[in-house]
C-alpha cells in the first residue's frame, strides 16, 4: 500500500500556523532507469564519460535515499559550465520535471553571496572589516565586547539569538526590512567574547545584511542584484517571497524526514517564511547559478587574487588556533582524486532542503548540488560527481 496513514498537524512554524500533511510512504523511485531528467544543452564532449557516470549516481542516490523527489547538479570548469541537469520531479504531488533552472532553497549557502557583497564592499574601500559593526549598522546596540565584520564573517562574533541550547533561534514571521530582522535579536548580549571561540551563526549573518546596507547606503538585496546576480548571470538566484519568486511554477516543494516507531516518515516541509534571513538564509537559487558564483573566486574578474586569498584564510582564535574557518567558507583540505586537495566550500541542511557548494581552486573546479529533501546526503554525492571531472584533466 503507497500510502500507510495520512493526518495533519497544525504546528506554530515561522511565519504562523502551518498545517503539515505528513505521509508514510513506500519509495518515490524504485528503478533507476524511469527517474527523468533535463539537461542544459551546453555541452563539452571532453566530460562526456563523467557525465554518463554522473548520471548513474544521480540516480541511484535517489533510489536508495527511498524519498527524495528532486536533486540538480552542476560542475564548471576554468569558469565554464561543463555539465548542468536536474534529475526526478518537483514533487510527489506536481509531477513537473527537474530542470537546471528548478529553484531550491539554499539555506546557509546564502552566506556565501553575502561575503561577496562584503569582499566587494571592503575591495573599494566602503567597509572596513575591523570597525566595529555600529560603524555601519547605528541601530545595532552597543555590547559588551566589541564585534566587527571580520569576526562576523568567521561565526566568531558572538552574536546569537540564545534560548537555552547551542543553536540560534530562527527568526519567525514576516520581517520587510532588514532593520526589522535586526530587532528579532539586536538587544540580546553577546554569548561569547568575539574572537574567542568558533560557533556557526544565523543572527551575525543577518547583522552583516545590515552592514552591507549601511556601507553601500542602499537595500541589501538591490547591492547583491545589481553588483553580483546581474554581471553573473545568476538570473534564477532571488531572496525567498520576493516578486516574481512567490508564484514560480519552476520552483520545487520542499519536504523533510522523519522517523517514528521505526517507520520512514516523509512531510512536507512548514509554511516558513524566509524574510527574515536575508543574508544568513534566505535565497533561492539553483546549482548552476552557484556554479557561476563559486567559478567567481576562482579567477581575479569579480574580486582582486588578494582579496580571494584574504577571505579563504581561516582566522586564528585568540588562543592562537586556527577555526578552520575563513570570511563566509570552510576551508579544508581533503583526499580527492588520490591526493590531498585544497577545497574551499559552504553546506546547508535546512527544512525543506540540503545545499552544497564546494570550489577546488588547484583544479579549477566548482560543482554545486541541491535537493529538496533535508537527508540526502547530498554532500557526498557531489564529492563523487567532482571527482569524475577532476579525472580528465
Amino acid at each position: 500500500m503507497a500510502v500507510a496513514g495520512l493526518f495533519a498537524l497544525a504546528i506554530l512554524a515561522a511565519g504562523g500556523v502551518a498545517l503539515v500533511v505528513s505521509v508514510y510512504e513506500q519509495p518515490l523511485y524504485t528503478d533507476p532507469a524511469t527517474i527523468p531528467s533535463t539537461a542544459s544543452p551546453q555541452r563539452d564532449e571532453k566530460y562526456s564519460a563523467p557525465v554518463e557516470e554522473a548520471r548513474r549516481l544521480a540516480r541511484q542516490a535517489m533510489v536508495d535515499e527511498e524519498y527524495l523527489p528532486s536533486l540538480s547538479v552542476a560542475v564548471a570548469v576554468d569558469g565554464k559550465t561543463v555539465w548542468a541537469e536536474g534529475f526526478g520531479f518537483a514533487g510527489s504531488e506536481r509531477r513537473a520535471p527537474v530542470t537546471p533552472t528548478t529553484r531550491f532553497r539554499t539555506g546557509s549557502v546564502s552566506k556565501t553571496l553575502t561575503a561577496t557583497a562584503v569582499a566587494m564592499l571592503h575591495e573599494r574601500g566602503r567597509l572596513d572589516l575591523d570597525a566595529p559593526v555600529q560603524k555601519y549598522v547605528p541601530a545595532y546596540p552597543q555590547k559588551q565586547w566589541t564585534v566587527t565584520t571580520r569576526q562576523l564573517l568567521g561565526d566568531v562574533g558572538g552574536v546569537h539569538r540564545d534560548r537555552g541550547d547551542a543553536n540560534d533561534q530562527m527568526p519567525r514571521g514576516y520581517c520587510a526590512t532588514v532593520d526589522e530582522a535586526l530587532k528579532t535579536f539586536a538587544y540580546e548580549p553577546l554569548a561569547f567574547e568575539p574572537g574567542t571561540k568558533y560557533r556557526f551563526s544565523t543572527s551575525g549573518w543577518i547583522l552583516l545584511s545590515a552592514a552591507i546596507e549601511g556601507a553601500a547606503a542602499e537595500p541589501f538585496a538591490t547591492f547583491v542584484s545589481r553588483e553580483i546576480v546581474a554581471p553573473l548571470g545568476m538570473g534564477r538566484t532571488a531572496l525567498e517571497g520576493t516578486p516574481g519568486t512567490e508564484d514560480d511554477r519552476d520552483s520545487v516543494p520542499f519536504y523533510f524526514r522523519s522517523e517514528q516507531d521505526g517507520d520512514s516518515e516523509s512531510q512536507t516541509a512548514p509554511a516558513a517564511d524566509y524574510a527574515c534571513f536575508f543574508g544568513a538564509g534566505g535565497y533561492l537559487s539553483t546549482p548552476s547559478d552557484l556554479v557561476r558564483l563559486g567559478s567567481a573566486w576562482l579567477e581575479p574578474r569579480l574580486l582582486k587574487a588578494e582579496t580571494v586569498e584574504l577571505f579563504h584564510t581561516p582566522l586564528r582564535l585568540v588562543s592562537g588556533t586556527s577555526s578552520g574557518f575563513a570570511l563566509g567558507w570552510k576551508v579544508d583540505t581533503i583526499p580527492f582524486a588520490g591526493g590531498q586537495t585544497r577545497a574551499v566550500r559552504h553546506r546547508a541542511s535546512l527544512i525543506g532542503g540540503e545545499v552544497s557548494l564546494t570550489l577546488f581552486p588547484d583544479r579549477g573546479l566548482v560543482i554545486a548540488a541541491t535537493s529538496n529533501t533535508r537527508s540526502s546526503r547530498v554532500d557526498s554525492f557531489a564529492l563523487r560527481v567532482a571527482e569524475l571531472f577532476a579525472s580528465v584533466r
